[in-house]
């Protein structure tokens, strides 16, 4: 199913019971992203919100994409399964022999169809142009300010559409654009990311870049520029796969991109690798954390265009789960035949939880059938586009392990051994990634959580009951920088302990984890998991949001052989905020939230936006966890 711009994408939500209208006069700095906060973290995602009166002539849509069915919906496909199904038949038959010349012939069909969705450029105008500010003005778009400590407003859904210099391929990504003033933004396009590189082609032949960027669409337009596509594919084939249509392409105004026809709006322009960067950010980001301010190119915006009945698009990024997790569901699906077929065959499952924010954790289900094979999928996945910035890739066996998580980490509590069944690597790491010693480069942990084979088995004997929770009743008395503790997983036959820790200026990590040792209970425990004490740490998703992305795995995780017969290996992992004390010498960033006064007036002001009951505030359950007003978080 193809759409034709998002005024069509929205009557199909409607008419599905899946968004909602707000006519009520709605702020764009702070308040509308507090609003979608509260209702992409509903149940199941909430609905898609339609912000018809913002201060400008275009409605805003939030959450489009914020559920189960509304990423289906936006893509055209009846089942995330369905698509990713599609997609692992069209490999195996183009991978398959043709012997002979029938063989081939078969083949036409198929071929057929695939050119039906290569995307086809058209002559004349577009209806992305049927109207032309003569003078280009972010300023009349919606643009949002997200967080309290954004250096801005940002544009956060834009399909920033280039072209290699030599070459001529087109990419289309999707780089966050801060709005510095009416015909200027920032292009943060990532080192690793295609469009840094095709910036770097242009700055060796000096020359200047053009780059356009699309405004919504079709959906599938805005997925296919967050998908983790080779150099070569082209985004509007896959969007042309998705929705079963190609899409058709109108030459831009004022530089010679293709763009689709029927974008709700187009911003044209260039970057200019001649002059000096710009300082860009902070930003809240979808980590949780702010990603802090850097120097990137400059966009300079020579005409906006737009249909007459555009809409702006927009989303929010911050701590979990948000609409983002949604797309992430869709990449995890989708992507999963290319893998197995080209790389990874014994690749049964992927599984990118929510809270591991994308890299900060994957799980991987195999089919086993030989010793070291989890170690072979872990190393190909590190290897694999985007997976190269996976911080924790866990393999496991199990059939259908994600139906039940808290059956899950029971098994693999049971199953693991940290001492041989944890690996260490080290490699690039997304540049968002704050916990890392060194910029954008650090380390990975592998966890083998499938069925041993003889030949990876070790020859001990270890104690595999696990402790009871009464058995740490004193331990907080005991040793004091201890604040509060978490004993219930214990009770559920996980071996695993979180203790709230309170990091004063004499706190030692080393000297703790002795002091810790010393207790007969925790040598029994398989997982010492350390957080700061402010973290509500009754909550598993929040715990894993907050350790995945608070450390860099080799330098955290301590890892320590059982040495009497009652005893299990044990791992200690360091989950806390950082600072110089810990020989950690970059900004740490203070966690995305709300500020008090936004908070307020938006629960002053619900009962006007027609959303039900009154969800409270999620950055309320975080401020504890905050150092200060601005992006950095302050010293102890």
């Amino acid at each position: 199913m193809s759409y034709n711009g998002l005024k069509d994408f929205v009557l199909v939500l409607e008419r599905n019971n899946e968004l909602i209208r707000i006519n009520q006069k709605v702020d764009t700095i702070l308040e509308i992203t507090e609003i979608a906060d509260r209702i992409s973290k509903s149940p199941g995602g909430g609905k898609a919100l339609l912000f018809e009166n913002n201060g400008t002539a275009f409605p805003l849509l939030m959450n489009a994409f914020g559920s189960k069915s509304r990423i289906c919906m936006a893509l055209g496909q009846p089942s995330l399964d369905r698509a990713a199904e599609e997609l692992e038949e069209l490999f195996k038959q183009l991978g398959g022999p043709a012997e002979n010349f029938l063989d081939k012939l078969k083949l036409l069909p198929l071929l057929s169809r695939i050119a039906s969705w290569m995307p086809k450029k058209k002559s004349g105008r577009g209806r992305c142009q049927e109207v032309v500010m003569e003078q280009p003005d972010l300023t009349m778009l919606p643009v949002l300010t997200c967080w309290p400590a954004d250096g801005g407003p940002f544009i956060t859904l834009p399909g920033v559409v280039t072209r290699d210099p030599e070459t001529g391929v087109r990419n289309v990504g999707m780089y966050r654009m801060q709005v510095f003033g009416p015909n200027t933004t920032g292009m943060h396009w990532h080192k690793h990311k295609t469009g840094a590189r095709h910036y770097n082609g242009y700055k060796r032949m000096g020359k200047i870049m053009p780059v356009s960027v699309v405004l919504g669409g079709d959906p599938a337009y805005t997925y296919a520029a967050t998908a983790p596509l080779p150099d070569q594919i082209d985004e509007y084939m896959l969007a042309g796969f998705l929705r079963k249509k190609k899409v058709e392409l109108v030459r831009c105004l004022t530089n010679d991109l293709e763009v689709p026809d029927d974008a709700d709006i187009i911003i044209e322009g260039y970057v200019d690798p001649s002059e000096e960067l710009v300082w860009e950010g902070p930003f809240g980001d979808h980590t949780g954390f702010y990603s802090l301010a850097d120097w990137y190119p400059l966009f300079h915006v020579t005409c906006i265009t737009h249909r007459r009945d555009a809409i702006y698009p927009a989303t929010i990024v911050g701590i979990p789960p948000q609409e983002d997790a949604y797309i992430g569901l869709a990449t995890e699906k989708i992507f999963l035949a290319p893998m197995k077929m080209t790389m990874i065959p014994e690749l049964k499952d992927l599984y990118l939880p929510p809270e591991g924010v994308a890299h900060n954790l994957t799980l991987a289900r195999i089919e086993k059938n030989y010793a070291g094979q989890a170690l072979k999928t872990m190393n190909a996945m590190w290897g694999a586009g985007q997976m190269m910035f996976n911080k924790i890739m866990l393999v496991t066996d199990q059939d259908n392990p994600w139906d039940n998580m808290e059956e899950f980490v029971k098994k693999i509590s049971d199953r693991i051994d940290p001492v041989h069944d944890i690996v260490f690597s080290s490699g690039p790491m997304d540049v968002l990634d704050h916990s890392s010693s060194r910029f954008a480069f650090g380390s990975k942990m592998g966890i083998d959580a499938t069925t041993k084979f003889a030949e990876e088995l070790e020859d001990i004997q270890v104690d595999k009951v696990v402790p009871k929770a009464s058995e740490f009743q004193n331990l907080i008395c005991e040793i004091p920088v201890i604040k509060t503790m978490e004993t219930s997983l214990l009770d559920k036959g996980i071996s695993a302990l979180i203790l709230g820790i309170e990091k004063e200026s004499s706190f030692n990590l080393p000297d703790l984890t002795k002091l810790l040792l010393k207790h007969q209970a925790i040598r029994r425990v398989k997982f010492i998991l350390l957080v700061d004490s402010a973290l509500p740490i009754e909550n598993p998703e929040i715990v894993v949001w907050y350790i995945t992305g608070n450390i860099d795995p080799k330098r955290d995780c301590k890892i320590f052989e059982a040495t009497h017969l009652h005893e299990v290996p044990h791992m200690v992992v360091d989950g806390t905020r950082k600072t110089s004390r810990d020989g950690f010498n970059r900004d740490w960033p203070n966690p995305v939230l709300s500020s008090p006064e936004t908070i307020s007036q938006v629960d002053s002001r619900w009962s006007e936006f027609g959303l039900g009951a009154l969800i409270p505030s999620p950055s309320l359950i975080y401020y504890p966890l905050k150092r200060g007003e601005g992006a950095v978080s302050l010293s102890f």
